[in-house]
């Protein structure tokens, strides 16, 4: 066991990186080399190979450009030794072009690194499943041996970073003449089936009907592309006339992939149509790269007798796209990755659409915010009821499930009676006026970042607004409904234990802010399934269905059935998320406690009716209790803690739905804590004049030149683009020397 252990612990390598001395590495590693043995023997002694030319210790100095030169180092020692020792040379020769012979197939060039499956669910389970099961070698496949040779993306670099010197010479060890006719067939067929699966994603109904202009099948450039793809696999590579014809015709379908785009954004989305068109566009970019390298083969005029001449000319165009594999293999295999460009489009619509709904919400200036708040006192009005007929339907007596159901219609009912009388509900506001700042925010730079900030401060000043509106109705409502129960009915509307209870539950010293942060969460998932309903709806054409729908034609007339699609498309966000709220408040504690989690939900509307109810039922010498007032701390804390939470998982939304970078991102997010820690008032009262906020703005903006703890976060954007440009620039630069 302990053998097995080091030999676990150490890898493969252990046989012989223990030697100091390279040659006698080299003398271990080559001399395993044996062309009779198994396929799996030889791919096992290729990747040890490259896993000796890569290896690295654990403890080192050396910066990644460093251990680079002496990866190049080490294949250059490599190459000198198999020339000192021409026996074992022969060897590894032999060994090395008959596995490049058996491991057949273009697989290699049509498959790694691109999703091939036909459905988003399906390339997500094949990656999860590749995640968990470890590797097959197969010995009808060289892209499973590619791939386990380079197992890091860094590799990609130094495999960019050869000389031609060592590229050919590389080339007279592996390969031969009918290795390379060989390989040459395998890019052309990997053209061929990758300009078939383009041409049957394109000439699909999903695909014909969104592409503008309207035209017929055959006239569309994906069938061209076919026909002139074939054209030029015929002819020679270097006929130039037909070379043009097929890389315009390329670029012709990607721009069909962009109106594509445009017809998503005004349609809808649909995350399944989103992977078919991010496929056809990996498959036409490695297109791209494959008529490159064939273009540059090699014509009758250079004589095939002079070794590694054969693929002289098309050297650094066969380089670029092995490393090309190499990225888009392990890009290829982050589920992550699949998952954030599947979802960016459709977040970002959803983002756009709430933005375009819930515009009125915000208040925007004095008017906007005594206007906010008085529909918070409507919306008030409405929740002191829906408080008192919780606590009466919690006294039935009924199971756990059933009050959770009878919860939710209830707060159902309330939430799209607010809707329909136009009042505000406190704390729902955010998640779905956030996205409001993504449609209205462009580059973060200096001037977008006071934007965004000013936009912000607008926001959560409308969220203060129906707060108060909803707390200056919910509290005499509630008492006025208490005291009519109380002359009416000769009862309290709890008892004197329930009332304790309910007192000390929402007690600032307890879980109330965990379970107000909980709430903010349930909120901005409401706002989400809202954004998902409204796509769906566009994506579906509800409207123009309802409207020409017969029987509803015939029923209500022409006019009439046009006013109801029209109705239901501006208020299919509204009702879908009212009813996800409401379920997701009503039903989230009886979830939690089959998993035996005591968790609670704390709306501050809610809480505070409860709490005048419960202050009602225990008398006005409960005012004066500790308990009371520390359950009034619980109120204030659940607004709070449920405004911000839900504030920052929309705004961490709609960043993200704008492609911004991480770091960029995280910037914006201080920025806005950071003005909210500075100024509390900025976000709480009305403001004071149009052009406050850039003027504090600048004012912060030289306090922190003058002596501030650091730079704001205006300079931090500012560096920050200027370093993002400087990467793009110096990318864009190794690109071209490639």
């Amino acid at each position: 066991m302990l053998v097995v252990w080091r030999r676990m612990r150490h890898g493969m390598q252990a046989r012989y990186m223990d030697r100091q001395d390279v040659g006698r590495q080299l003398e271990v590693l080559m001399r395993r080399a044996d062309p009779a043995s198994s396929w799996h023997e030889r791919a096992n002694w290729m990747i040890d190979v490259v896993e000796w030319l890569r290896h690295r210790p654990a403890v080192s100095f050396l910066d990644r450009r460093a251990w680079h030169q002496v990866r190049r180092e080490r294949l250059a020692i490599l190459l000198d030794w198999l020339d000192q020792h021409r026996e074992v040379r022969r060897a590894v020769q032999n060994a090395l072009q008959k596995t490049l012979r058996e491991a057949t197939g273009p697989e290699l060039f049509s498959t790694t690194g691109l999703p091939h499956e036909p459905g988003f669910f399906g390339e997500l389970s094949e990656r999860l499943a590749r995640l968990i099961l470890p590797r097959h070698l197969s010995p009808t496949d060289l892209s499973s041996l590619f791939t386990a040779m380079f197992p890091d993306p860094d590799d990609a670099v130094w495999l960019l970073e050869l000389d031609n010197d060592l590229l050919q010479r590389l080339w007279k060890l592996m390969a031969d003449d009918g290795i390379s006719h060989m390989y040459w067939q395998q890019i052309e067929e990997a053209i061929t089936y990758l300009t078939t699966t383009v041409v049957a994603d394109g000439i699909s109904p999903a695909f014909r009907q969104r592409l503008e202009p309207k035209m017929p099948m055959r006239a569309t450039p994906f069938l061209a592309l076919r026909r002139e793809m074939e054209a030029w696999l015929r002819a020679q590579p270097g006929d130039m006339g037909a070379l043009r014809s097929v890389r315009m015709l390329v670029a012709v379908c990607h721009a069909q992939t962009d109106r594509i785009y445009a017809h998503l954004d005004e349609y809808g989305v649909s995350v399944s149509l989103v992977y078919r068109v991010e496929r056809m566009r990996a498959h036409l970019q490695r297109i791209g790269r494959l008529i490159d390298v064939r273009s540059g083969m090699p014509g009758p005029a250079i004589s095939p007798a002079v070794p590694g001449m054969a693929v002289k000319p098309g050297a650094g165009r066969v380089q670029l796209l092995l490393c090309d594999l190499i990225s888009a293999h392990h890009h290829r295999d982050s589920v992550r990755g699949l998952m954030r460009r599947s979802f960016a489009l459709l977040a970002r619509k959803m983002v756009e659409r709430n933005a375009d709904h819930r515009e009125q919400a915000i208040a925007r200036d004095a008017a906007g915010y005594r206007r906010v708040m008085r529909a918070g006192l409507l919306g008030g009005a409405v929740i002191a009821a829906t408080a008192l007929l919780k606590q009466s339907l919690s006294t039935l007596g009924v199971v756990h499930f059933v009050d959770g159901a009878l919860a939710s219609l209830n707060y159902a009912a309330s939430f799209l009676l607010i809707a329909a009388l136009g009042g505000v509900l406190a704390t729902r506001q955010p998640a779905v006026t956030a996205p409001a700042l993504a449609s209205r925010m462009g580059d973060l730079d200096a001037e977008g970042m006071r934007d965004l900030i000013a936009e912000s401060g607008r926001l959560l000043r409308s969220q203060s607004a129906g707060i108060f509106g909803n707390l200056l109705a919910v509290v005499p409502v509630t008492a006025a409904l208490c005291a009519l129960g109380w002359f009416a009915l000769d009862r309290r509307p709890m008892s004197l234990e329930a009332a304790r209870q309910s007192v000390a539950s929402l007690s600032l010293v307890g879980p109330t802010p965990l379970y107000a942060a909980l709430t903010g969460v349930l909120l901005w998932l409401a706002s989400l399934v809202a954004g998902f309903a409204d796509n769906w709806f566009a994506l579906r054409r509800v409207r123009e269905v309802v409207s020409n729908h017969r029987r509803l034609v015939h029923g209500l007339g022409a006019l009439r059935a046009q006013r109801c699609a029209a109705w239901l498309e501006r208020n299919v966000a509204t009702i879908a998320g009212s009813f996800a709220l409401a379920l997701l408040l009503g039903m989230a504690p009886v979830v939690a406690a089959f998993f035996s989690l005591p968790l609670d939900i704390r709306h501050v509307t809610l809480a505070a009716g409860t709490l005048t109810a419960a202050a009602f039922s225990l008398g006005w010498q409960a005012l004066t209790t500790p308990a009371f007032w520390l359950a009034a701390g619980g109120v204030a804390i659940t607004g709070l803690l449920s405004v911000a939470v839900a504030f920052a998982c929309a705004l961490a939304l709609a960043l993200r739905s704008r492609d911004l970078p991480r770091r960029a991102r995280n910037v914006a997010m201080r920025a806005v804590l950071r003005r909210f820690v500075v100024r509390p008032l900025f976000f709480i009262l009305p403001e004071r004049a149009h052009a406050a906020v850039r003027d504090e703005s600048d004012e912060d903006e030289q306090d922190d030149d003058d002596g501030g703890d650091g730079p704001g976060p205006d300079h931090q954007m500012s560096r920050l683009a200027s370093v993002e440009r400087d990467d793009e620039v110096q990318s864009s630069v190794r690109r071209h020397v490639a």
